[in-house]
């Protein structure tokens, strides 16, 4: 662990806490107008999952966690039900710059996947842009694969819109 993560405080959490849901919206809204100068088209993609998973609480297991530094949020990401039972889609990774370097983004990626892998998934999928290198090298560490890209318009931006998979596991799919 980095000397300055044992520092600092850092807490996993469920992002279950008043406040959480709308945190994740804005940080990626705010940060990636920032980082990014991506306009509200990417902060209503953002609310869209967000609202969806806070709308379903279906019997399909799904979860969010926060990331807290020194007791206040720094990240976030969201395992979600796949469009089959035993696929998942890791969402809304996000680690703010304040708390870059303490290995939270890698620290919630494998929060997410031991959920997938006891939830009974066998696949984890997720969609990024290939500018998010940072991130990208936190899914190919934990051995996800680009499966596909493709370029396209969006945020205000020309971009490259990649697929990246995940197979862990041979269950059958979440208990429902």
């Amino acid at each position: 662990m980095p000397e300055a993560a044992q520092q600092r405080q850092v807490v996993l959490r469920r992002a279950d806490l008043p406040g959480d849901l709308g945190w994740i919206v804005m940080a990626h809204g705010e940060l990636y107008d920032r980082q990014f100068g991506w306009n509200t088209e990417f902060e209503a993609l953002v609310a869209g999952i967000v609202a969806g998973y806070a709308a379903r609480r279906s019997p399909t297991p799904e979860a969010a966690w926060i990331a807290e530094v020194d007791g206040e949020r720094a990240g976030c990401v969201m395992l979600a039900a796949g469009d089959r039972p035993d696929v998942a889609k890791l969402r809304v990774l996000l680690v703010t710059p304040a708390a870059r370097g303490l290995g939270l983004g890698s620290r919630l990626v494998e929060e997410a996947l031991a959920f997938a892998r006891t939830a009974g998934y066998r696949r984890v999928t997720l969609w990024t842009t290939d500018n998010l290198v940072s991130a990208r090298r936190i899914y190919q560490h934990f051995g996800f694969t680009l499966a596909e890209e493709e370029p396209r318009r969006g945020f205000g931006h020309d971009l490259v819109g990649q697929t990246w998979t995940l197979d862990i596991g041979e269950g059958d799919g979440p208990e429902h």
